[in-house]
């Protein structure tokens, strides 16, 4: 059952669903043809076993195009070629195969109205975003900590009264100048690594892995804290306009951490077209605010106000510097969301990529100075129960319709700045999959091309976070830097190496502009974890650590499984000559049988009765699925050749890349037995064998069909996660299906 696939050529650096499939080595590959011929001593000739199969394996193809009803989860097909015109498969575009009970059919019309109908996997070329969704979408992060980053700087600097606010311009520069600097270096990463450059991949290729695990851990951190705390923020600009929802602040932010979910759900372009809006409102809304506030002072003079009268608590020293500094610098926080997300872009990536960063930044720092400008021009400082960007929109605007504007431009904005961690968090858990240190299950896409299962583990993580500090933003900010500054840190050394490794065209202006990057993030990184450690910074330092432990133990877990599944030259699987014996040989060869409809009828009839008593009344067919061309694939093989009856493999591949890559695996293995593969359109895997099996039997029901599954069995609970668990779920989809019986072939992993 295969099915041309006309999908685009994907670029190097795009995740993809045929990552699923691990490629082979030059010496796998040697093993693979090995472990052939052993087979090519005892398994006979491939074509007589073909032939020997008592049913037709081709069932047809699935149509080029098709949709789920509205409301449904299953797609009916046209009759299958195979089957006589008798057999309608379904395909499902879930995972689980079992049919829906009233309950879940509701759940899925739910489930259908909020994500919307399933992507082909021939979809995720077109899923790409132009240049005016990108900006918005990537950018949401770094424009909205204009709303929280200015503020956190003039939080710490007031601790020493108005002496103390006199160093809010110098560090602001500073803060502008790292802007300029960091943004010019990920231009830099971008030109370096055209198909996806984030700090995990920069920092792993150059530095080493160890130096790629840290900087995926600081993202991973940011990228939590970037939910809590935009969404913390967005739920004080409502409180400060509305006080009478301040008792409310918790189940409003997880109420938008749910709406943040569904929409991120639907994939890159659904996500894209809802969340453009406020970012692009909330640009209009602090420009706005900045000239009208500019205007307002130039009438004056640029004649600064009065600020009100301070408390004095600390000194106007060095440390108050650099902790206003390290505070301040929040702002840049998502800058490096772009060079992460370059596949994310329509042709030609890297240049729009490149071209939509340099946006960014002009925005951000114009945003940033104005801002700071104005709140040196106005007076204003930090007082609890209003937020910083609400007193300047009330002194510019009043109480009128434009600070109702203004505050929901910001509330909007942080709310759904989210997004951009919902964009590489997922994204950078791919990553770390791939390379074995996180579960596979996140390589997987879902029904919408989006990596669901990062998604939804973003969601959760951030929603705990968010509801323990009480939705507050300022025991949220010292944990925000510390991530934040290790990912840049680790990512720009790690382009310096690059630069000076490679010395190619204009090698020394880029290690120049990464060199400076990578200073000045190294010093707010050491700053506030000196500074902030007491203040929170600590849980940030610990939950890197513990990231990068873990990562490290399942890398490990995975390397045990890999060697002990790996073929190699004292663990060839083959079967017994005196076993391999096809059914029939020696005597009459067991023939593919037509029956007349009234005796198909009557066989139908007695199957489903599974009337037999006697061995001679059984008739048998082995099916075999094969993910992957290692040792407990074979031993799978071996065992079901052993039984001397007839063996079909089936291969579940969610492209035709990928399964055109699978039948070459298995045509250097010698195509000892007979082969069938399954595209499955929505990567689903027990829906499409359930449906391949339902067929057979509907084809031959007098048949015995035995399913023989290799199943890895890990010594420890906690490893189960980390592994798929087929064969329980194919058993219970095929629990309703007469003679159809299930055996697993455990494969015990050391300890």
């Amino acid at each position: 059952m295969t099915k041309s696939d006309h999908s685009d050529t994907q670029e190097p650096g795009a995740p993809s669903p045929s990552e699923q499939l691990p490629r082979l080595d030059g010496q796998q590959l040697e093993m693979v043809r090995r472990v052939g011929r052993e087979w090519g001593r005892v398994a006979g000739d491939p074509e007589l076993r073909r032939r020997a199969l008592p049913v037709d394996p081709n069932l047809g193809e699935y149509p080029e195009s098709v949709q789920p009803a509205r409301f449904g989860r299953f797609v009916r097909i046209a009759p299958l070629s195979g089957a006589g015109g008798r057999v309608e498969a379904v395909e499902e575009t879930a995972e689980a195969a079992v049919r829906p009970s009233p309950v879940a059919t509701f759940g899925h019309r739910v489930r259908r109205v909020l994500l919307g109908q399933p992507l082909r996997s021939t979809a995720i070329a077109h899923e790409r975003m132009r240049k005016l969704v990108a900006l918005p979408v990537l950018s949401a992060d770094a424009l909205s900590s204009i709303a929280y980053g200015p503020e956190a700087m003039l939080a710490v600097l007031v601790l020493a009264g108005s002496s103390g606010l006199r160093y809010a311009l110098p560090i602001a520069a500073g803060i502008a100048f790292l802007m300029l600097a960091v943004g010019m270096s990920y231009r830099q990463t971008i030109r370096g690594y055209p198909h996806g450059g984030g700090s995990y991949i920069v920092a792993g290729d150059n530095l080493g892995p160890l130096a790629g695990l840290v900087a995926a851990a600081g993202l991973m951190v940011d990228y939590v804290l970037t939910v809590a705390v935009s969404v913390a923020s967005g739920v004080a600009a409502i409180t400060s306009a509305v006080p009478s929802l301040t008792g409310a602040t918790v189940p409003i932010g997880l109420g938008v951490i749910v709406v943040l979910l569904a929409g991120n759900l639907r994939g890159v372009r659904q996500a894209g077209a809802v969340f453009a809006a406020p970012t692009y409102v909330f640009v209009l809304a602090v420009a706005l605010l900045v000239g009208y506030g500019l205007a307002d002072a130039a009438g004056r003079g640029f004649q600064p106000a009065p600020t009100p009268r301070l408390s004095v608590s600390e000194g106007a020293g060095l440390l108050l510097v650099l902790r206003a500094f390290a505070s301040g610098s929040t702002a840049m926080t998502g800058i490096e969301a772009i060079s992460n997300a370059v596949p994310s872009f329509r042709p030609v990536e890297w240049r729009n990529a490149r071209t939509t960063l340099s946006w960014m930044v002009a925005l951000l720092i114009t945003m940033f100075a104005g801002t700071v400008a104005l709140i040196h021009l106005d007076g204003v400082v930090p007082r609890p129960g209003e937020t910083v960007l609400s007193q300047l929109a009330h002194r510019s605007f009043g109480t009128g319709f434009l600070y109702v504007f203004t505050q929901a431009a910001t509330a909007a904005i942080l709310l759904l700045a989210a997004n951009t961690a919902y964009n590489d968090f997922p994204r950078v858990l791919f990553l770390l999959a791939r390379d074995r240190y996180a579960p596979r299950m996140f390589l997987r896409m879902g029904d919408r091309l989006a990596f669901s299962n990062g998604v939804i583990l973003l969601s959760v993580t951030a929603a705990v976070l968010y509801t323990v500090f009480g939705g507050r933003t300022d025991p949220l900010i010292p944990l925000f830097a510390v991530g934040v500054f290790l990912a840049f840190t680790m990512s720009q050394t790690g382009m310096a190496v690059h630069w000076w490794r490679g010395r190619g065209a204009n090698w020394r202006r880029s290690l120049a502009f990464n060199a400076v990057g990578a200073i000045l993030s190294a010093v707010v990184f050491i700053t506030a974890g000196i500074t902030k450690f007491t203040s929170g910074a600590w849980v940030a330092v610990i939950a890197v650590g513990l990231f990068v432990l873990l990562a490290l133990r399942i890398r490990r877990h995975y390397d045990v499984v890999g060697a002990a599944t790996r073929l190699h030259p004292c663990a060839i699987e083959v079967p017994k000559p005196s076993l391999v014996r096809l059914a029939g040989e020696g005597g009459e060869r067991p023939t593919r049988e037509t029956l007349s409809p009234e005796a198909e009828e009557e066989s139908e009839e007695e199957s489903e009765e599974e009337s037999e008593e006697t061995p001679e009344e059984i008739r048998h067919l082995t099916v075999v699925p094969v993910a992957v061309l290692d040792l407990t694939a074979m031993r799978a093989l071996a065992y079901a050749a052993s039984l001397e009856q007839p063996v079909l493999a089936l291969h579940i591949s969610p492209t035709e890349e990928e399964a055109g890559q699978f039948r070459d695996y298995w045509r250097l293995w010698g195509a000892h037995l007979p082969l069938e593969v399954v595209i499955s359109p929505y990567r689903a895997v027990v829906a499409p064998l359930t449906d391949y099996l339902e067929a057979l039997h509907r084809q031959r029901p007098d048949l015995t069909l035995t399913v023989i599954l290799p199943e890895i069995v890990v010594r420890h609970w906690w490893h189960a996660p980390l592994h798929n668990q087929v064969a329980p779920r194919l058993r219970r989809a095929l629990r309703h299906l007469p003679k159809v019986v299930i055996t697993t072939i455990p494969f015990h992993v050391p300890s």
